[in-house]
């Protein structure tokens, strides 16, 4: 079966999802062993604040799990799908303190971003998700 961009993008959602290390631990080999990279990080603060932080700590993981690499097309790519998976999401949690975690994951062409937040109003909490894709050469990629 083909994977395509959506496939990705399931598989990054999974990973912002899981709910803890092992979790993760265990979705990215199931991922693997189906030629999908993936890789998760935790963030949390402040929204608007945190925004360049959280777009920051989505490269690096990207990087150090050899998702791209670390060259102005891989950073960008990453930069740029996580830019624009918070985005979606600024209107509904700006003011407001976040937590959660980025799942990005890689599949040839294709890199997904997508950030899972809880979001915090006093004793009332929301949830929030974004997803964003970006294309980029295959040869950008460690293998």
């Amino acid at each position: 079966m083909e994977i395509a961009s959506i496939d990705v993008g399931r598989a990054a959602l999974s990973m912002a999802i899981s709910e803890d290390r092992q979790d993760e631990q265990y979705l990215r080999q199931r991922l693997s062993s189906r030629g999908i990279l993936a890789t998760a990080v935790d963030f949390g603060g402040e929204y608007l604040p945190s925004i360049k932080k959280i777009i920051e700590r989505a490269v690096v993981a990207a990087e150090r799990q050899g998702l791209v690499l670390a060259n102005h097309i891989g950073e960008g790519a990453v930069a740029g799908a996580a830019h624009a998976a918070l985005e979606q999401i600024t209107p509904k949690v700006a003011g407001l303190n976040v937590g959660g975690k980025i799942g990005i994951a890689r599949y040839g062409e294709h890199l997904c971003v997508a950030i899972y937040f809880g979001v915090g109003v006093l004793n009332l909490n929301e949830v929030a998700v974004g997803l964003a894709h970006r294309s980029l050469p295959t040869g950008n990629v460690e293998v």
